[in-house]
C-alpha cells in the first residue's frame, strides 16, 4: 500500500513512530476507498468502508505489561460516533450489535501490528479465527466511543488480544471481546 502524503500523524497520541502510525491510517484510508461489486454488477461501497471512514485513530503505542513488566504490548485506541445508521431499528434506536462487531474486529488485530513493527518485525494483521463478545450496556446514536484494543501474546502464527468499547459520553463500557488472530500460511497445503 502507498502511503499518502497528506495524513497528519501529529494528532495520534502514543510513542509509536511516525511511520507505524502513518501505516495505521493508510490502512484506513484503503478501507474507507475499497468497493465491491454487488451480484447486479453495480458497485456498493461495503459496511466496512462505510464505518472505517468515520473512525479516528487516537492513539497508537508500545509499553510494558503491568503484571509482566519484562514483556511489551501494544495498544490502539480508536474514536467514533454512534451514527443512526449504525443503529437497531427493533432495539429503540440502539447501536446494532453487527456493527459493533465489526468495528471491533476491525481494530482488535491494529495493537498486534503496532507491537510487531515497533520491534522491527514485518507487520501484518492477520485474520481473526475467534472473536467472543460480552456486550455490556447499549449506545445509541450521538455517543461517542473509543475502542482500546491491546495485545495479550503474539506467537509466530497465533496471536491474542483483547478489545474494549467504552462509552465516552455516558461513562461506561459497551463491549469487551478476546480473539485470536492468525497469520495465513504463504502456500496451501491441500
Amino acid at each position: 500500500m502507498k502511503p499518502e502524503n497528506n495524513i497528519n500523524t501529529s494528532q495520534v497520541k502514543g510513542n509509536a513512530s511516525p511511520e507505524i502510525k502513518l501505516t495505521l491510517l493508510n490502512s484506513l484510508v484503503q478501507l474507507s476507498r475499497r468497493d465491491v461489486l454487488r451480484s447486479t454488477g453495480k458497485p456498493f461501497r461495503g459496511f466496512a468502508a462505510e464505518f472505517v471512514s468515520r473512525m479516528q485513530l487516537a492513539e497508537a503505542s508500545v509499553s510494558s505489561k503491568a503484571e509482566e513488566p519484562d514483556k511489551l504490548e501494544g495498544r490502539t485506541v480508536f474514536e467514533v460516533i454512534v451514527d443512526e445508521d449504525m443503529a437497531n431499528e427493533l432495539e429503540v434506536g440502539t447501536m446494532h450489535g453487527g456493527c459493533l462487531a465489526m468495528i471491533i474486529e476491525l481494530c482488535s488485530p491494529t495493537p498486534i501490528y503496532v507491537l510487531r513493527a515497533s520491534a522491527g518485525a514485518y507487520g501484518v494483521y492477520g485474520v481473526q479465527q475467534s472473536l467472543n463478545i460480552v456486550f455490556h450496556s447499549p449506545a445509541v446514536p450521538g455517543d461517542k466511543l473509543h475502542v482500546v484494543s491491546t495485545t495479550l501474546a503474539l506467537g509466530s502464527r497465533a496471536r491474542s488480544g483483547r478489545c474494549e468499547v467504552w462509552n465516552v459520553t455516558r461513562h461506561r463500557i459497551v463491549a469487551s471481546a478476546v480473539y485470536i488472530n492468525m497469520v495465513p500460511s504463504e502456500t496451501s497445503k491441500l
